[in-house]
């Protein structure tokens, strides 16, 4: 499972933190870990929430990656940025027992987390326990277990509607503005990580072209 991480510039300087602590159990389950910035470095490209959604779309629909945390100041401009763009259905979790719930009775592909909103004191162990409960059991799996048919039906329908309501992200990144999609992707890693994990030859190829 391929896991990525994505911050964006007003919490950029707790980008090595989060990562550490993902990564920590992200190696325990035998996954990998890309992180994608922003790394809090003085003049990389700049992330707001709003190109962490599309990130969050580019690399969830190219298959590049089967999970994305990305998150905010609280949490709540990433999260429904994430939901704008196809393919990405995205939970918010403050605690261990949301990501747990999320998980199991949403099975979504993408998490936001405040980064600053009560992110004080034991705030690196607070998020391996998110972690951790995020990725206990198999997503999807159903809470209670009983609930799980149901859950599921639930789900499935919410992925289809998606596939009806949202554009296809090929035509999405040609439609939006080409500057702001070539910023979205100027990060330091992306072409290192992303071209070497994406399943998807017309995404790769356009992306290429907007980079040239």
């Amino acid at each position: 499972m391929k896991i990525a991480l994505i911050n964006e510039n007003s919490q950029a300087s707790k980008n090595s933190l989060i990562f550490k602590t993902l990564k920590e159990v992200t190696d325990e389950k035998g996954y990998e870990a890309f992180n994608y910035g922003m790394y809090g470095v003085e003049g990389e490209s700049p992330l707001t929430y709003v190109q962490n959604g599309l990130l969050a779309s580019i690399l969830l629909v190219s298959k590049a990656a089967d999970f994305v945390i990305t998150g905010c100041g609280t949490g709540i401009g990433a999260l429904l940025a994430a939901n704008s763009f196809p393919g990405v259905t995205c939970g918010f979790a403050s605690d261990p027992t949301d990501a747990y719930l999320f998980s199991q009775i949403n099975g979504g592909n993408a998490l936001s987390i405040p980064f600053a909103k009560g992110f004080g004191w034991g705030a690196e162990l607070n998020l391996k326990l998110i972690f951790e409960r995020l990725f206990a059991d198999e997503m999807g799996g159903g809470y209670p277990r009983e609930r799980a048919v149901p859950e599921q039906r639930n789900a499935r329908i919410l992925s289809e509607m998606k596939e009806i309501t949202y554009k296809d992200l090929l035509t999405v990144l040609k439609e939006i503005d080409q500057d702001f999609l070539k910023e979205t992707i100027a990060g330091e890693h992306f072409q290192e990580y992303f071209f070497a994990n994406s399943q998807n030859e017309e995404i790769s190829q356009y992306l290429k072209s907007v980079l040239e």
